[in-house]
């Protein structure tokens, strides 16, 4: 790997840079507007922006995503966000919260949808929309604290470090599963429910998670991170071999979580002050991710590989190139130097190559090893969450959270000699 030519300023320093990601904000959120209808039901979007089942059941996750992703785009400024914001929180609360029970389900508005599971990775997102709302201004304390109080009682274990996984409606346990997956957004979570509280308990949570899942598996494997655990939490390297393209659960390593992981870390550094190992561990994911990731011939992020590093499933997802291009936004700014800026650089020319639609809007969601349109499991433009916070968080310092980090420091248009200029600047 090359350093960027001599004298070149690195790309987030330039004013066309910094136009293109704020451009890529505003058209994704115009685009993902229309994953709330006009009777206020959220769904998911084809490739023309149109629900690709309207009226059909309401999922836990794209409500939570969508209330946290236009609580970013409230707090950069931008009209038209507070009330999907508002909507959403309002559907988390009165009809995703089971008021009898306890806990959120994961589908409403379909047959039998009152008997749904109750997961870690939809209780982690729910936590993570409050916070963000809440830093965005708006009256979220009620349900961020009744989300944290669930994954108090029901999900998180002391002894541990981590949370359990699944339950049934009822809270029966439904396996004997532990997963890195809603581990790792519980980890995001927590940092931006500390961000929003001030509560050092929730920073503390994120950094004991980091330490079990990193901090001890990832690095005993030489951050080949095991993504499948028992309930002892003894990997199961194992686990859905013959499911090489489930979206939540994969066999093999995830190349995309090594990068997500690696910049968690850094936002664990910057809440709790643990700087050695999580440096060391950020460092070490990010080089393992592209070094087995990386499709060299072509470009793009395989989706998984096998533990010796072979190709499980190579088909390139969206969400993979965003976690690179914020994971290395974060890198270069905290180490700088040539090596995460050509990362930077490669993620977002394969990005603008091959994924986003610049003609509709959106990033398409998923492409073959030949880097042509593909279809299963993903359909459609069914994501703004990943792809919004590749453009916002090269324009912010490093935070714990990244609505933390806004709110703390909005990106501003300057003049034209100054470019864009963060909030505080002197422009001198």
């Amino acid at each position: 790997m090359s350093d960027p030519p001599a004298g070149k300023a690195r790309w987030i320093d330039q004013d066309a840079h910094r136009h293109f990601l704020f451009d890529q904000a505003l058209s994704l959120l115009r685009f993902h507007r229309a994953t709330l209808d006009v009777d206020g039901h959220f769904g998911e979007l084809d490739d023309d922006g149109a629900l690709i089942d309207p009226g059909g059941p309401q999922k836990l996750l794209v409500v939570a995503r969508t209330v946290h992703s236009y609580a970013l785009g409230e707090l950069l400024g931008l009209p038209g966000c507070a009330p999907v914001v508002e909507r959403g929180l309002e559907a988390l609360w009165r009809e995703h919260r089971d008021t009898r029970l306890g806990g959120y389900r994961e589908l409403v508005g379909a047959p039998g949808a009152g008997a749904a599971e109750k997961t870690a990775y939809g209780h982690a997102h729910v936590l993570l929309a409050a916070s963000s709302a809440w830093r965005a201004g708006h009256d979220a304390r009620a349900l961020c604290e009744d989300v944290a109080a669930v994954l108090d009682e029901r999900f998180w274990s002391e002894h541990d470090g981590a949370s359990r996984e699944a339950f049934s409606a009822q809270w029966s346990e439904l396996e004997a599963y532990r997963g890195a997956n809603s581990n790792m957004h519980l980890c995001e979570a927590y940092l931006a429910a500390y961000d929003a509280t001030g509560d050092k308990t929730f920073a503390t949570r994120a950094a004991r998670i980091g330490a079990l899942v990193i901090g001890r598996h990832a690095r005993s494997r030489d951050w080949m991170l095991p993504e499948h655990y028992d309930e002892d939490w003894e990997p199961v390297p194992a686990y859905n071999r013959d499911r090489l393209d489930d979206p939540f659960r994969p066999y093999g390593v995830t190349v995309g979580h090594l990068l997500e992981w690696s910049r968690l870390l850094r936002g664990i550094a910057v809440a709790t002050g643990e700087v050695g190992w999580t440096t060391e561990a950020a460092r070490g994911l990010f080089a393992r991710a592209v070094e087995v990731g990386w499709d060299a011939a072509r470009g793009g992020l395989v989706y998984t590989v096998d533990f010796d590093g072979g190709r499980a499933n190579p088909h390139r997802y969206w969400w993979p190139i965003a976690e690179g291009i914020a994971a290395s936004a974060v890198h270069a700014e905290t180490e700088p130097g040539g090596a995460y800026e050509v990362w930077y650089r490669r993620f977002w020319d394969f990005a603008a190559a091959h994924l986003i639609d610049h003609a509709r809007g959106g990033w398409y969601a998923q492409l073959d090893e030949q880097n042509r349109r593909a279809f299963g499991p993903w359909y459609g433009k069914p994501d703004l969450y990943h792809a919004l916070q590749a453009c916002l968080i090269p324009l912010v310092p490093r935070g714990a959270s990244v609505a933390g980090a806004l709110a703390a420091h909005p990106p501003t248009l300057g003049d034209a000699a100054g470019g864009i200029r963060r909030a505080g600047d002197t422009g001198n």
